[in-house]
């Protein structure tokens, strides 16, 4: 039986809060818990969408494991009180499992599969921090020279890109001063309200006097990572922590952090008999591959693939989401491609506001559709690089 190709539209999006890892606001917060606050927060958008009619929720996660093993998406949907009939599924594509996830949503509606399903990323860097457990690196990466850089650390591929496009430690660090005073001035005028839902951040510790469980109950609002009190001084006074003669610093590197995002997608059918109001259409997305040892500079080849399949200009983009897991790749595929500067990271970047991992690109995505609504603008573009090689891109059109 054939299906006609049809639209799927957003018509919620919400995250939470962002907090620094491993000591931040949300390091006692499990991961399945800030994605029960993103599910439920895009879910209030929508009061009037019967829960029963969700499919699926298809959540992004790049280290499913500990806490955040075991199928997250399901136990996350189970825990936020949406019905047994939702399934759920975890996705891993490392930094872009949110916006691959957002992408599988889209395609399952396009094609006449599903009518509604959430699309989410969660992450806890806090409580799963990178390589808890020991990797175990397949032995035949080493048996020739061109699968070594499966095996290179981030912070090493970004020296290589560094190097390779001659992305000075100046650069990088003035480029991470811009992300935290553009983050920290989107915060004082609430850019990031319509998209952020408040979070409780629940402690429990034993008084072993009394032998009782104190609780101590703080209500998140705001992303924990922009620093006011930075300088160029201050960024310039940090030493590479990744090669000895480098220029990557923990300063012009993104934040380890805490958070979860979620969207609401649906058909154009749930739209009229909901009478929903769209806020984007998902128009394409694409992934392609880099050698592993330059992952930085994946977004290179992703984002004239999603525009060629979108049909739209670069010029056509009102705003773009960059993650900035490096200052260093941020920079040369911005130069690479000529990406407009003012259109690119304007309320900061990863670099100031945090990268959850795998819920980066469904908390990008969240401001991407805000901002097109806030600011009239017609198309956005969420894009990573990711690793062992790859980068993603996918963009939205406000409706």
């Amino acid at each position: 039986m054939s299906r006609q190709i049809q639209e799927a539209y957003i018509v919620a999006a919400a995250r939470t809060p962002i907090g620094r890892a491993p000591r931040g606001v949300f390091r006692h917060t499990r991961p399945d818990t800030l994605l029960v606050n993103a599910i439920q927060g895009a879910l209030a958008q929508v009061p009037g969408l019967d829960p029963s009619r969700i499919e699926d929720v298809i959540a992004g996660c790049a280290i499913p494991e500990g806490p955040q093993g075991m199928n997250v998406a399901r136990i996350g949907a189970l825990l936020a009180g949406l019905p047994n009939t939702v399934g759920g599924v975890t996705v891993n594509r490392f930094c872009a499992s949110g916006l691959s996830a957002l992408a599988m949503a889209a395609d399952r509606i396009r094609v006449g599969e599903s009518e509604v399903i959430i699309a989410a990323g969660t992450e806890s860097m806090s409580q799963v921090p990178m390589n808890k457990l020991l990797p175990s690196i397949n032995p035949a990466v080493f048996e020739h020279d061109e699968h070594v850089g499966i095996a290179y650390g981030m912070g090493l591929t970004a020296e290589k890109v560094a190097e390779r496009w001659k992305v000075s430690r100046e650069d990088q660090d003035a480029f991470a001063y811009q992300s935290h005073q553009r983050a920290i001035a989107a915060q004082q005028k609430g850019e990031f309200n319509g998209e952020t839902i408040a979070v409780e951040a629940v402690t429990r510790t034993p008084d072993l006097a009394s032998g009782e469980i104190r609780e101590s109950r703080v209500s998140v609002t705001r992303d924990e990572g922009p620093r006011a009190d930075t300088s160029p001084e201050a960024l310039a006074r940090l030493k590479p922590v990744f090669a000895a003669r480098g220029s990557v610093t923990a300063g012009n590197s993104s934040q380890t952090s805490d958070g979860a995002g979620a969207l609401v997608v649906v058909s154009e059918r749930i739209l009229k008999e909901y009478n929903l109001t769209p806020l984007a259409r998902f128009v394409s997305f694409a992934v392609r591959g880099v050698p592993p040892e330059i992952m930085g500079i994946g977004p290179k080849e992703a984002i004239p693939a999603a525009l060629k399949a979108a049909g739209i200009h670069q010029d056509d983009l009102g705003w773009i989401e960059l993650n900035e897991a490096f200052a260093a790749q941020s920079l040369a595929v911005i130069r690479e491609l000529g990406l407009d500067p003012s259109r690119t990271n304007p309320m900061g970047g990863a670099i100031a506001l945090g990268h959850p991992l795998g819920a980066t690109g469904a908390i990008r995505a969240a401001t991407v559709v805000h901002a097109l609504r806030r600011h009239q603008l017609d198309y956005g573009m969420i894009t990573m690089c990711v690793g062992t090689g790859m980068g993603a891109a996918g963009i939205l059109q406000r409706v």
